[in-house]
């Protein structure tokens, strides 16, 4: 879908929020977390907001939920029913489609749907944040053949972390996707920091050309 551009992660915590944000505040794109999980913290729209994504592109959750848990149980707590009728996505162009968790979290208990069952529905590219560290290569790997199991295209990887030459090479080489940079750690984590070094260490020009 030209235009759209999910953001999703190998797993929860790797700096999928951060990612996503800098993306949409460097391509001029509109950002949408569908569901957000959690809110005694604030929220990921709010840290978008502080990271530089203008306030009229940050686009209202289709759930907001209490408990910092999996979409399912959170909803569950709070007797909701997440309804994927709820999450077709927004009109805006270009969007910056923010994932809660990983590509397996469960949205809903019964009938299962998932993440990346939601993901298909959609029919658009995935970014998938990954840590550059230990273990980055099993999930990482994983979660590519995951996406290509539901036909859903993988627009590449964006690292997350201290360098590593090796993990930064073996994974796009032996997933077949290409790399489109590494964010690395930003002490402090602001707006400013956070756009200078999208501008420096991701490649944006290729993005642009994956939301058409």
């Amino acid at each position: 879908m030209s235009g759209v551009l999910i953001v999703s992660g190998t797993d929860t915590g790797i700096g999928k929020t951060v990612a996503a944000a800098g993306l949409a505040a460097a391509l001029g794109a509109h950002y949408w977390k569908p569901i957000q999980a959690g809110t005694a913290d604030g929220t990921d729209s709010a840290d978008a907001q502080r990271l530089g994504v203008p306030t009229a592109h940050v686009l209202p959750e289709a759930y907001r939920l209490a408990l910092p848990a999996s979409p399912h149980l959170a909803a569950e707590r709070e007797s909701v029913m997440l309804d994927p009728a709820r999450l077709a996505l927004p009109s805006q162009r270009p969007l910056i489609v923010e994932g809660a968790g990983g590509l397996m979290v469960p949205i809903r208990r019964e009938p299962p749907w998932l993440m990346i069952d939601q993901f298909a529905q959609w029919r658009a590219p995935v970014l998938l944040v990954a840590r550059t560290g230990l273990g980055t290569i099993n999930h990482s790997l994983l979660s590519i053949e995951a996406l290509r199991s539901r036909g859903v295209t993988v627009a590449g990887l964006l690292f997350v972390g201290e360098a590593h030459t090796d993990n930064e090479a073996i994974v796009p080489l032996l997933g077949g996707v290409r790399s489109l940079g590494r964010l690395p750690v930003l002490d402090p984590l602001d707006a400013a920091g956070l756009a200078d070094a999208m501008a420096q260490h991701v490649d944006l020009e290729g993005l642009r050309a994956v939301l058409g």
